[in-house]
């Protein structure tokens, strides 16, 4: 009897296919409230400033079909009979466009799929952003029938961590003083609520950053939030432009942002970094760059692998014990 394909959700947010979806996603996001035409036509023109669309969606598919490849590589004894199947099959499930995430693990259930490794494409923990996804996946697994394996976290994995500290150095050579430069590691900001939460997302950021700051011996590093919503509450701080402020006031002229919470390319980015903390950066006199994303580089994909991996083997290793 043929071995079942492990199944391996990878899970991320997802963007519009076309400025004409912008409504429908961003009311999606805003949990079935359509936003202002004030709020839409300033999105709408922030994907417009960086080309028109975000490249997110093709990244994520990217990284999807490389974490299935690099998983598969090596695994040679699927290639003994023609119509076997590979050990690992990689599907994609979006939180906020198509293909949903209930959707697919419908689909993964329809292809025979039972038990799965669900990730999400994001490094750092919460129970308002990671911890909803693996929310979404449990459920779902439960009415299908499916055993799901989650991963919550992969912050501090070495390959993860090599790859960051290889990019802070390859931008820091760049700089015209390179030992003067101030690195600042960020993360999307999230609802100052969780801190009374004892939620362990900023811990981790430091984490991720403290470890990469001790991989290079950098003399200058600081933390910042980024790209926070716009709703009544409060959320992490301080903002990375209110960084900027206030590194300029100190005395700082070279800064370098590490996005170290994002793995792709997309407005949070392109936008929020490139253009607007850029411009600002500008205005204050400020030298500024930031590191280059993961997206799909070889060296990611072979982290994320080892990911699902190591959640394979840990899951074996219980069943045993």
């Amino acid at each position: 009897m043929l071995k079942k394909p492990l199944g391996v959700l990878a899970m991320a947010y997802g963007t519009p296919k076309s400025l004409a979806d912008v409504e429908a996603y961003y009311t999606h996001i805003r949990h079935g409230r359509p936003p202002t035409l004030e709020l839409l036509a300033e999105l709408i023109g922030r994907y417009e400033a960086i080309g028109g669309l975000s490249p997110l969606n093709e990244i994520t598919q990217a990284q999807a079909n490389g974490l299935e490849d690099a998983l598969n590589a090596g695994q040679g004894e699927h290639t003994a009979h023609a119509d076997s199947e590979p050990p690992y099959k990689v599907y994609l499930g979006m939180k906020h466009v198509s293909p949903f995430i209930d959707d697919t693990l419908s689909q993964m259930a329809e292809d025979g799929i039972e038990q799965i490794v669900s990730l999400v494409l994001a490094p750092h923990y919460s129970s308002m952003s990671v911890g909803v996804y693996q929310k979404t996946a449990q459920e779902a697994a439960q009415r299908l029938g499916l055993d799901v394996l989650p991963v919550l976290s992969w912050h501090l994995h070495p390959g993860f961590l090599e790859l960051l500290a290889q990019r802070v150095q390859e931008s820091l050579n760049q700089f015209s003083r390179p030992n003067d430069v101030m690195v600042v590691f960020t993360a999307h900001s999230l609802p100052e609520k969780i801190l009374a939460q004892n939620d362990p997302y900023p811990v981790q950021l430091k984490e991720t950053g403290e470890a990469v700051a001790a991989a290079l011996d950098l003399p200058h590093y600081t933390f910042g939030w980024q790209s926070a919503g716009r709703t009544a509450d409060p959320w992490l701080g301080p903002d990375i432009l209110t960084v900027l402020r206030n590194l300029r006031e100190e005395g700082w002229e070279q800064v370098l942002v590490c996005p170290a919470g994002f793995v792709s390319d997309h407005l949070e980015v392109l936008y929020d970094l490139d253009i607007e903390a850029k411009k600002l950066a500008t205005e204050l006199g400020i030298e500024f760059a930031r590191t280059r994303s993961l997206n799909a580089d070889d060296g990611f994909l072979q982290t994320l692998a080892d990911v699902v991996r190591n959640r394979q083997q840990a899951a074996s290793q219980e069943a045993q014990a």
